[in-house]
């Protein structure tokens, strides 16, 4: 071959082998294109932007969430179990905080990091959970709303990893005595909480505040009730019982369940609370509740394994496929919506009374049972001189005048007689 054709030939390889150099940077280049086009389309995408991203490296990058809710405090308890099984279900994957109505339900919570809602990068979610409205229908419980919301929400599948709301307590917060052991003088009292009442909005939960009284007066030397609840909701005080009405914040009621022995309330945040926050060492597993419930909602939306959650679902025409959902036994005229929602079926009390039917077929001696039940299997309570009370004195919540005392043996007898 002349040498001029060889450096033709050459020339002509050359020539080639830059093309292909050029068109392989090209495709780099479009590669490169299409790749960050794919990434920017995840992140403004309804849908597929709520799911877990995969950099151009293969890497993950954990997404930051802002979770947001001015509901209820029992609805922000609920929404503490949906933030633990998101991070236990996809751990080292998100970074949460929450912007709520009640920030010491997150104290000390180890799933929280402080984020702002100026970063770019932060999704902020405003929490909710319509699984509720298909709750008569489904065999789902409280715990699975927000999760399933998030579930939706993100693109994910959480699973619940505990049938509870998630609070923490630090060792020092264990270490307080508690309000009762302040009042009482005594080391470590045992005692339940008691809920007589609640907000007005839903004034189809409350069930007859003289059954109420009438319990406590059965347990008298028993067992000390301590009532609570919010000083602006409508609570009908009971005596014979240490009265912390207003007197709690949301924290110190975190505080003053860790050292009670049981709750007996009615379908309220103090049942979830019952179930969320620990027992004490050397007390039963699960801590003893009695939920006076009625038909307002389903029950397997609202009831825990352990708790005593007296129902009356499929026993009257308007909560026989689940709850009414009803708001009040009868219009306040206050201009509230819920004068809209009222009970199907209201019935009034020998004491005057109104109640939803659903309660009115529950007794004291229905709650007293349940109570019972309990104590039969708590070995410290059942070491108890039956004939002692707690305290040196009966509290009154209206002075500091000691009570007549009521005996076992005349409220029994008022039980055989159908006065309670």
């Amino acid at each position: 071959m002349e040498l001029s054709d060889q450096k033709k030939l050459a020339n002509q390889v050359s020539q080639e082998v830059i093309n292909q150099i050029a068109l392989k940077e090209k495709i780099n280049q479009l590669a490169d294109e299409a790749i960050a086009c794919m990434e920017t389309q995840l992140l403004n995408h309804p849908v597929a932007r709520r799911d877990q991203l995969f950099l151009s490296n293969g890497k993950h990058a954990p997404k930051k969430l802002i979770l947001k809710s001015n509901l209820s405090p029992g609805d922000i308890l609920m929404l503490t179990a949906a933030i633990r099984d998101l991070h236990l279900t996809y751990p080292g994957q998100f970074i949460t905080d929450v912007r709520t109505s009640c920030k010491e339900l997150w104290e000390n919570n180890p799933y929280i990091t402080s984020l702002s809602v100026n970063d770019s990068d932060v999704d902020i979610i405003d929490c909710q959970y319509p699984l509720v409205h298909r709750s008569n229908h489904l065999p789902f419980h409280f715990i699975h709303a927000y999760i399933m919301f998030l579930n939706q929400h993100l693109g994910i599948n959480i699973h619940p990893n505990a049938f509870k709301a998630d609070i923490h307590l630090r060792n020092e917060e264990k270490e307080w005595i508690s309000q009762i052991e302040e009042i009482t003088g005594k080391s470590s009292p045992r005692f339940w909480i008691i809920v007589s009442g609640g907000k007005k909005d839903f004034t189809n939960k409350w069930w007859d505040p003289t059954r109420f009284q009438q319990v406590v007066d059965y347990f008298r030397g028993r067992i000390q009730f301590v009532q609570v609840g919010q000083e602006h909701h409508v609570h009908p005080p009971l005596e014979g019982v240490i009265n912390l009405i207003g007197k709690t914040d949301l924290r110190q009621l975190v505080r003053l369940m860790y050292h009670a022995d049981g709750v007996v309330c009615g379908v309220t945040m103090l049942m979830h609370l019952a179930a969320a926050v620990e027992t004490k060492i050397g007390r039963p597993k699960n801590r003893a509740c009695v939920v006076v419930a009625g038909g307002r909602e389903p029950s397997q939306w609202e009831a825990y394994p352990h708790h005593q959650f007296l129902h009356t679902n499929g026993a009257l025409p308007c909560c026989e496929n689940g709850g009414c959902w009803k708001s009040r036994v009868q219009p306040l005229g206050d201009g509230k919506e819920q004068d809209n929602s009222l009970c199907l079926n209201p019935v009034a009390t020998d004491n005057g009374v109104m109640l939803p039917k659903c309660l009115d077929i529950i007794t004291s001696k229905d709650v007293i049972d349940a109570i019972e039940l309990y104590l039969q299997y708590d070995n410290l309570s059942s070491k108890a001189n039956p004939n002692e009370t707690l305290n040196d004195e009966i509290i009154n919540i209206h002075s500091d005048q000691k009570l007549a005392p009521v005996t076992r043996s005349h409220i029994e007898e008022n039980v055989r007689g159908g006065g309670i």
